[in-house]
């Protein structure tokens, strides 16, 4: 079975961007909203337990997810036709 890449990658950008935003906006419920940086916010330009921030690292999220599911999914269907078994 292959992948279709396109899906893929637009299936875990949206997934890991939509996290992101739920996660930060959880925080914020939680803490309330600091500006202080976080471990997140060293990888993803920008980003802090803010709503501005949060909407920074849901766009951070959907490239970063979009490009790793990208490559899962070609790697993952170059693996699967070279693993092929031919049926008995």
């Amino acid at each position: 079975m292959k992948l279709n890449v396109r899906a893929f990658a637009l299936t875990c950008g949206l997934g890991w961007g939509v996290t992101i935003l739920i996660v930060t906006v959880w925080i914020m419920l939680l803490d309330g909203a600091t500006h202080e940086p976080t471990f997140i916010g060293t990888i993803y330009r920008g980003y802090n337990i803010s709503i501005p921030g949060a909407l920074i690292g849901m766009v951070w999220g959907l490239f970063d997810g979009l490009v790793g599911g990208a490559i899962f999914a070609w790697f993952y269907n170059m693996l699967a036709g070279k693993l092929r078994t031919s049926p008995a």
